[in-house]
């Protein structure tokens, strides 16, 4: 039986105080409405066999090196004010290190959300009330050396876009202290100016703002494993003359999409309307020369629908999808102005309420650089999520190892889920785990 032993717990502080000038920092329009839960993901970094005895020494390295990270992202060392601010008092961030009695290899080759879930400091839905700190990190060993690291990162202080410069920055720092050189970490533009340019709104103060994840009993969580050559094929598949040539991400989103879909209606017995929410970076949307810098979360969505009798097929949900998208860079090229996000969102909480439609949420991770981090011994070896099974309908999309594949984690109820799994259109495309 695979047991994860947490046998030490330490509280990181900044390598530095963080200047009074700094210590509030109000968060903007794009904090108040990301709903506040963890960002977890685990790192594998198998050992060679004269890296065994370098736990040690990993650990530390690990440890310093977040120290002074959270000098340089400093609101990760704060404290969450409930939908306001960040108090930034150098609380610092949780390290947890672990023991795990059994070879990394038993827990790749046959991956168990549950183990996995115990590879992270707090599940994905804790709150920072709960567990103390805006960052968690688990550094967990294995019998044979390797090092696993979990890590935990509120919403609330960062989206996909900062949380992989948090990661690139302390791994940098890790390995340039490793070899005593010099490190050039790209220091982010001052925190706080999305606030100053998307001031927060009365309407997200409120802890009953209906902008919450659907939560279900009968859910459950699956990972399909999308490889690089039949994410080539499925391109084909999903390519029109609206769109020619679809990302690999249109394609899957498409493919899963459509399956959930016919899941839920051949299930019902009649069908309804279905929408797919997907984040987007608004950093590539706003064409500013201070978007692309900007910290915090800067995120908004998309959602194309499918009507209650429309014909439809990939190619139909990859051309919904691509002008979603083009819909949203020709209205906030210029502007995004804070009342129609305000309107929009309450429009959006009232229709995910509803009972007559699926409403599907995906999450792309793809070609962010999380598997480059490289913290002395080399880049993780792959990157498994501890997917929450208490979401209903939400998606993750994750580069697979290679960097061109996509893991996808998807959560359904149980018998949409049943029909997912014997779906053999999805099925010629990837493999279930």
């Amino acid at each position: 039986m695979i047991k994860v032993e947490v046998i030490r717990k330490e509280i990181i502080k900044p390598s530095s105080p963080t200047p009074h000038h700094l210590r509030h920092l109000c968060l903007s329009l794009f904090d108040q409405f990301i709903l506040e839960l963890y960002m977890p993901q685990v790192l594998f970094y198998p050992s060679s066999s004269d890296e065994h005895s370098l736990v040690a020494e990993k650990s530390e390295l690990l440890k310093k090196s977040l120290s002074e990270a959270l000098t340089v992202f400093y609101p990760f060392a704060g404290e969450f004010k409930y939908n306001v601010s960040i108090n930034c008092d150098d609380r610092g961030a949780l390290f947890l290190e672990a023991r795990v009695n059994c070879p990394m290899s038993n827990i790749l080759d046959k991956p168990d959300s549950e183990i996995l879930r115990q590879l992270i400091a707090a599940p994905m839905r804790s709150k920072q009330a709960q567990v103390g700190h805006l960052v968690l990190i688990q550094a967990n060993v294995f019998e044979c050396g390797g090092l696993a690291i979990g890590v935990s990162i509120s919403h609330k202080v960062a989206d996909a876009v900062v949380y992989s410069k948090f990661i690139e920055s302390w791994a940098e720092i890790a390995r340039c202290t490793a070899s005593t050189t010099d490190h050039h970490v790209v220091l982010p533009t001052e925190f706080g100016v999305a606030a100053t340019l998307f001031p927060p709104q009365e309407f997200f103060n409120s802890p009953k703002t209906p902008l919450t994840l659907p939560f279900i009993d009968n859910v459950i969580g699956r990972r399909l494993v999308f490889d690089a050559s039949k994410i080539a094929a499925l391109k084909a598949k999903a390519a029109s003359a609206t769109v020619p040539n679809p990302t690999r991400v249109e394609a899957v989103s498409a493919l899963i999409w459509k399956s959930a879909t016919e899941a839920s209606r051949s299930n019902l017995g009649f069908a309804r309307p279905s929408t797919w929410r997907s984040a987007v970076n608004l950093r590539k949307i706003l064409a500013q020369p201070f978007a692309e810098n900007l910290q915090g979360n800067f995120v908004y969505f998309t959602m194309p629908k499918i009507e209650e009798h429309e014909v439809y097929d990939l190619q139909t949900l990859v051309a919904k999808m691509r002008k979603s998208v083009e819909e949203l860079k020709v209205k906030y090229a210029k502007e995004i102005r804070g009342e129609e996000v305000v309107q929009f969102l309450k429009e959006y909480s009232e229709l995910v309420q509803k009972d007559d439609m699926d409403n599907y949420f995906c999450t792309s991770l793809c070609g962010f650089p999380f598997g480059s981090a490289n913290f002395g011994w080399g880049k993780a070896s792959c990157i498994r999520i501890p997917w929450n099974e208490d979401f209903k309908n939400r998606m993750l999309l994750l580069d697979a190892s290679d960097g061109i594949g996509i893991d996808a984690y998807i959560t359904l109820k149980k018998e949409d889920m049943v029909m997912i799994e014997t779906n053999q259109d999805l099925l010629a495309y990837a493999s279930l785990h």
